[in-house]
């Protein structure tokens, strides 16, 4: 398989002469558009809402935290006062109560973190499923224009992936920069307490400190953005090549996509990895050295102070300790700063998901859709997608009366899918209305107008679970005997207690392990089960073999018998025994009678005909 992205120039990995020809030099992908983000505010409110609901736990868990703090930082003030107040004093009771005191303090510390860090993963993991339970709930409701511009993968990142970094932050991040800066503040009035002096020096370096932190960020942040997209390349490949799994060996080309995949994709991931690591390799022995410069100048300066009495020891040994808890901060900020970016460039992409429009909304006073007759009614309907202005349907007008069955001929792309889309309201017609029964369908809620309608597909579409659980997916309360009996109307019993387990046979998603006639005629099953008032079949026996299809006109015939039905097809034995066929050409309708009327005209039908509707 051929990648359909490539990766970044890179110094001593060049891709085969033949990808570049067709795979465009820019490395895009519909996951990675945008890898991190400067702090937004706008988008920090909009993640507010997820916190709300838990505002007093994570309060609560700061106040732990300012507790927690308080006790890390005062643990060099102990090894002072235990120095001076009671070793240079001589005085073993002072020892040992400053000993007791530091280690309840200790084990209050401990108690307390446990207690604040099992809170908040709590709190994260409930926010993680508010977050992807709303927009799972989001995704039900988008129209189908949403999905047509929108691919599962990008759809799939979202729910997973930057909802995950958002826990990640929540959860460690957000209360890992508070205790950070905290233990900052903490430190510095404990330094500035002890001795001013010492603290000046200490300070010295600071300025190098930052310098190393704003170089490494920029550094990091380059080779985080590289690493993150040799990931999603990689894993793009990778999907491709098993998602094409038969094409692949259909061709041979397994030892030459082995060969691409270890040579260039993986090897391209493992050599920006490495790059990374060299870089947080480098940070931490740079910092390092940089306290221990202010260590030396602490211990030579505060030595000599000792020495010459000014300070005490204590003070002395307690400041080696504070500086060690000055600088850890500050490296730990740098690695924070980070975790923010993605943060808020993952938070950006969930609430631009969440704040899509829902095209297709009930309105207001909607109510709902009586028991339906079946009569059918087009007002001059015309349509056009709301990113396009190009019309797709233009003035249908089109009276069917109940009970009849109207099939849509016409070349590819004519508008004919689109008629009946707007039928079961996946779109809203742009001008001109949609009737049944005398009812506009914009005044119905969405839900009682599609229990009473039923839809079977070109590509049906099986759900993971059981063959009896696939055909009650359309009428949950029906007993195994309405079950078989569905079955059994549609002509599907018979291959489905030949299966493995009968009825309680799984079925893969998608229904891969059933042919295509199998599955089509479990979805017959599943819309006679249904019961519908209005029946919808979209080129529902173009995928299938001669022998099948005979099985499945015999279905139809039970299918379509005292319902309002539409249908779209190819093949002249699903058409031509209609009530009513209608020619949809250019998203207009060039003419509708019945076979005969038709064929007499001589008109497009005529024309469609002669070639068998292989269109």
């Amino acid at each position: 398989m051929l990648p359909t992205t490539q990766p970044p120039n890179h110094p001593t990995i060049k891709p085969p002469n033949y990808m570049t020809k067709i795979i465009p030099p820019a490395f895009i992908t519909q996951s990675e558009e945008q890898l991190d983000k400067g702090y937004d505010p706008n988008v920090a409110r909009g993640l507010l809402q997820f916190l709300k609901p838990y505002a007093g736990r994570m309060s609560f868990a700061l106040g732990l935290m300012v507790i927690v703090t308080a006790a890390a930082v005062s643990g060099p003030y102990f090894i002072k006062l235990a120095i001076d107040d009671g070793i240079n004093a001589k005085n073993p009771i002072a020892l040992r109560n400053i000993a007791l005191a530091y280690l309840v303090v200790s084990i209050l510390q401990l108690g307390l973190n446990y207690w604040r860090v099992r809170i908040m993963a709590r709190v994260g993991q409930h926010i993680l499923y508010d977050v992807r339970t709303t927009m799972f709930d989001h995704l039900q409701k988008l129209s189908l224009s949403f999905y047509n511009r929108y691919s599962v993968g990008r759809v799939i990142t979202r729910v997973i992936n930057d909802v995950g970094t958002l826990r990640e932050f929540i959860t460690w991040a957000v209360l890992a920069i508070v205790r950070n800066l905290l233990g900052i503040v903490g430190t510095l009035i404990a330094m500035l307490t002890l001795n001013l002096k010492l603290s000046l020096l200490t300070f010295a370096v600071l300025p190098f400190m930052v310098l190393a932190t704003v170089l490494f960020r920029k550094a990091a942040r380059k080779n985080y953005r590289k690493v993150r997209a040799a990931v999603s390349w990689t894993n793009s490949v990778l999907a491709e090549n098993v998602n094409g799994v038969r094409v692949v060996q259909a061709f041979s080309r397994q030892k030459h996509n082995s060969n691409y995949f270890g040579g260039f994709v993986n090897r391209y991931f493992l050599e920006t990895s490495m790059d990374a690591a060299r870089l947080a390799a480098l940070f931490t022995p740079v910092v390092d050295v940089l306290g221990a410069l202010a260590t030396a100048l602490i211990v030579y300066i505060g030595g000599t102070a000792v020495l010459g009495e000014s300070i005490t020891a204590g003070v002395l040994i307690a400041f080696v300790l504070y500086i060690d808890r000055f600088f850890e901060p500050i490296r730990d900020l740098s690695r924070r700063f980070d975790t923010l970016q993605s943060t808020m460039a993952g938070g950006e992409r969930i609430l631009e998901l969440l704040n899509t429009p829902v095209e297709v909304r009930d309105a207001e006073n909607a109510s709902e859709m009586k028991p339906i007759i079946g009569a059918v009614r087009f007002e001059n309907v015309s349509f056009h997608y709301s990113d396009d202005p190009t019309l797709v349907l233009d003035q249908i007008q089109l009276d069917v009366s109940s009970g009849k069955t109207v099939s849509f001929v016409g070349e590819t792309g004519a508008g004919k899918t689109t008629i009946v889309k707007l039928l079961t309201r996946f779109h809203d017609p742009t001008d001109g209305g949609v009737l049944v029964d005398g009812v506009d369908l914009r005044t119905v809620t969405q839900q009682s107008l599609r229990r009473q309608m039923g839809m079977v597909l070109q590509d049906p579409f099986l759900f993971n679970g059981t063959v009896r659980e696939n055909i009650l997916f359309g009428r949950l309360d029906a007993n195994d005997e309405d079950v078989i009996a569905a079955a059994k109307a549609v002509g599907a019993h018979d291959f489905i207690v030949n299966l493995k387990s009968g009825y309680e046979t799984s079925v893969e998603e998608g229904g891969a392990t059933l042919s295509v006639g199998q599955r089509q005629l479990i979805s017959f099953a599943r819309a006679l089960l249904a019961n519908p008032r209005i029946l919808i079949l979209d080129e529902a026996t173009s995928s299938v073999d001669m022998q099948t299809e005979q099985v499945i006109q015999t279905a139809l015939a039970r299918l379509l018998k005292g319902r309002t039905s539409f249908v779209i097809a190819h093949r002249l034995s699903t058409i031509t025994s209609a009530d009513k066929i209608v020619v949809i050409e250019g998203g207009r309708i060039a003419e509708q009678g019945t076979h005969a009327e038709l064929l007499a005209r001589q008109g497009k039908y005529f024309e469609l005909y002669k070639t068998g509707f292989q269109d």
